[in-house]
This record gives structure tokens, C-alpha cells and sequence, in this order.
């Protein structure tokens, strides 16, 4: 590995798209906290935000500021997670080389397919969280529609529980190197190579 690839950085993501990226991931964590207190009657995390009532408006505009940075990373991400090739039916077939070091993990784009689903699977739980929410918050005269938007919202609740812990999981102690590219948006030249080697190629820099 060439000393000076090592101390090369190349833009992986701009300056708004780490913006949306915080504000998305900050806006969600605040939804599922007060999220769990709400479903689980937890009063102490109530007491934080000064009582239910005040948790339930901060947890109603967070979701607003979620909702609008959920249509930003849609416009962003869902074209590329919706395109795969043999090599990301390859990384399938190796997980991705999570589950052993000793298989070959093919060349990977800008985003390997996990990342992809992972982006799917937010912009389709996130419309499903979000749009129940508008119809918990504006529809309650509408006993059919807050039934119905009370199950959505429980539901899509329940993956973004498994999906967030383990995104956070698989962008630090899985990968080390990730999370500062949604701080500064740079990653080192070398890296890039070793990660997104098909990306790489395409900016002219192998």
C-alpha cells in the first residue's frame, strides 16, 4: 500500500449529505427513545421532557424534521440501492465477508449491497413511520385511521429497532474508518481501494 494513497483523501459524501445524514440519525434517536417511553409508559423519560404531554409535541415536530430529511436521503440514495449487479449477488452469497475472513468479498461500488437494503429499508419504513405518525397526530376524529395508523406505526417501530443498532454496529466496531466519513465526508485514498475499489476506478484514481 503506497504511503502517499495513504495520506491522499478523496470526497466520498458532500457537505449536505452529512448534514441530512446527522440530522436523520439525531431526528430518529429521539423518535425511538420517545417512542419506547410512550409505549412502554416510561415516566422517568417522560419527567426529562418535562412530562407527556411536552414529550408528545417534541416527538411530534422531531418528526417533522425527520419526515424532511427522510425525502433528502430518498432523493439521494434510493437510485443507487435500487441498481445490483453479479458482484453484489456475489456479496450476498459471502455475507459480505462479516462472517469469515477467509472467503473473497468482490469489488464493491460507492455502496455495497448491505448499505443498499439498509437504504430501502429506511426509505420504506421511514414513509410507513412517518405518514402513521401524520395520521396518529391530524386524524384523530378518525377512529379507523388512527387504529390503522397506531398498527403502522408500532409495526415500522419494530424494525427500525433492529435496523438502527445495527447500522450503527456494522459503520463503527464493525468497520473501522467509516464513521469519520460521515464527519468530514473524506476517506483515505487507500481505503477507498480496499472498499469501494469499483467507485474508485470510475473517478480515475486506481
Amino acid at each position: 500500500m503506497r504511503r502517499c494513497d495513504m495520506a491522499e483523501m478523496v470526497q466520498k459524501e458532500s457537505g449536505g449529505a452529512i448534514l441530512n445524514h446527522w440530522a436523520l440519525a439525531i431526528s430518529c434517536i429521539l423518535l425511538m427513545i420517545t417512542g419506547f417511553a410512550f409505549l412502554f409508559h416510561l415516566e422517568w423519560i417522560g419527567s426529562v421532557f418535562g412530562g407527556f404531554n411536552t414529550m408528545k409535541t417534541v416527538h411530534n415536530w422531531v418528526g417533522v424534521i425527520f419526515s424532511v430529511s427522510l425525502v433528502f436521503t430518498m432523493f439521494q440514495y434510493l437510485g443507487d440501492s435500487l441498481k445490483y449487479d453479479a458482484d453484489d449477488a456475489q456479496w450476498f452469497k459471502v455475507a459480505g465477508g462479516y462472517l469469515s475472513h477467509k472467503v473473497k468479498v468482490p469489488p464493491m461500488g460507492k455502496h455495497n449491497p448491505g448499505q443498499k437494503l439498509y437504504y430501502l429499508g429506511i426509505a420504506l419504513f421511514g414513509l410507513l413511520i412517518a405518514l402513521s405518525g401524520f395520521g396518529i397526530w391530524l386524524m384523530k376524529e378518525n377512529t379507523t385511521i388512527m387504529l390503522l395508523s397506531h398498527l403502522v406505526h408500532n409495526v415500522a417501530f419494530v424494525f427500525f429497532c433492529i435496523m438502527v443498532p445495527v447500522h450503527i454496529y456494522l459503520s463503527t466496531l464493525a468497520n473501522p474508518g467509516t464513521l469519520p466519513i460521515m464527519l468530514s465526508g473524506k476517506v483515505p485514498l487507500a481505503l477507498a481501494k480496499k472498499r469501494y475499489p469499483k467507485w474508485v476506478k470510475a473517478m480515475g484514481k486506481m
